[in-house]
């Protein structure tokens, strides 16, 4: 066999392996590929944030502000305990929940790991209430609880750097892995954003609906919500919100179906 054959084979075995010994499950007990550490992912995420909210001060004194914390306080409580009562308090024990609204006309609204929540002006059109904010920053948090943002990263590692961890890419090509981290999470005002998977899409839909009952929000107003994010798309550029959350009819017959379950936690 030829060395560089040779070589070959032995990079494809430990990109194997490196595969399988990352597959991990999340808190909906699906496995995952998760090629990157806790601590990188927070380390990166306090600098991005830092720096996002330094370009993008945050929105205060109006009513859409004021709405914001409001609900994020309550969700964000009513989150750890959902959690906690589950035994998954530990999934959020590092988190350090933040919530701001900041002056982007985007559709859009992120959640990093640990807890760093933005709202942009541009959803708050569509979000005629609390409960409907709820509905997107429940589902927000659902992602990053779930740690789809971590996903979409350790594939991208796997497909551009053939497995290479987090932090060694960080050393290496610092510049590369906050571009990797802001398509990932999110954080980002271009259409680059990686899309996330119908699997991810549905489970943060559903996780998002218990976070929001247990809070004490409807989540029969989920289905409004969705609808009119849906209608959104009918233009010739949807929005970011939908270029990562795509809304339709699969969707919202989904949501329909988990209702039941979500109800269970909720009380007025």
């Amino acid at each position: 066999m030829k060395k560089s054959v040779l070589y070959v084979s032995i990079l494809s075995v430990a990109a194997i392996f490196s595969v399988f010994v990352a597959c991990k499950k999340n808190a909906n007990g699906r496995s995952t590929l998760n090629l990157v550490d806790d601590a990188t992912v927070l380390s990166l995420s306090g600098q991005q944030y830092t720096s996002f909210m330094t370009a993008n001060p945050a929105v205060t004194g109006t009513p859409a502000a004021d709405m914001v914390a409001r609900v994020g306080q309550r969700l964000t409580a009513a989150t750890t305990q959902y959690l906690t009562d589950k035994g998954q308090g530990d999934l959020v024990k590092n988190y350090s929940w933040e919530f701001n609204l900041v002056n982007n006309s985007e559709v859009n609204a992120w959640c990093l790991p640990g807890g760093k929540i933005v709202v942009y002006t541009g959803i708050i059109p569509l979000t005629l209430n609390d409960t409907d904010l709820a509905v997107v920053m429940g589902h927000e948090i659902a992602h990053a609880v779930l740690k789809h943002g971590n996903e979409r990263m350790s594939e991208q590692l796997l497909a551009q750097y053939g497995g290479l961890a987090l932090s060694a890419l960080l050393s290496s090509k610092p510049a590369e892995t906050q571009e990797l981290f802001n398509n990932a999470y999110g954080v980002s005002s271009t259409l680059s954003i990686l899309a996330f998977s119908r699997n991810q899409e549905m489970e943060a839909d559903d996780m998002g609906l218990y976070f929001m009952a247990q809070a004490g929000y409807n989540p029969n107003a989920a289905v409004g919500f969705w609808e009119r994010m849906s209608a959104q798309s009918s233009g010739t550029k949807p929005p970011v919100f939908l270029s990562t959350h795509p809304g339709d009819q699969q969707r919202i017959d989904n949501i329909k179906k988990k209702l039941p379950d979500a109800l269970k936690y909720y009380k007025q």
